[in-house]
């Protein structure tokens, strides 16, 4: 996946959605930070991002998110709407 440039609006996203880190870092985990605006964020969020995504890299940053952020339900919806239905399994933290 690209990285996504730091705009103010991105920003302004990553201040509410990723608000443990600091906005410039929050973007820079591209993976991390897609599957929080999917998960959490509003219409107007989800279209922030879209902005600055492909439909692959929507797929790819979907496909490696990472695990303990989607919910059961925003993970069903965006798989169907990347076009994998049935949705797989949520990822899982790997403990050795």
């Amino acid at each position: 996946m690209k990285l996504l440039p730091p705009t103010d609006a991105l920003l302004r996203v990553a201040q509410r959605m990723v608000w443990f880190k600091p906005p410039t870092e929050a973007i820079a985990n591209g993976y991390h930070f897609v599957a929080h605006v999917l998960t959490y964020g509003t219409h107007e969020d989800v279209s922030t991002l879209r902005k600055h995504l492909s439909e692959d890299d929507l797929k790819e940053a979907i496909v490696n998110a990472p695990p303990g952020v989607f919910d059961t339900r925003s993970w069903a919806y965006w798989n169907l709407m990347i076009g994998r239905y049935p949705a797989p399994p949520l990822p899982e933290r790997k403990i050795p």
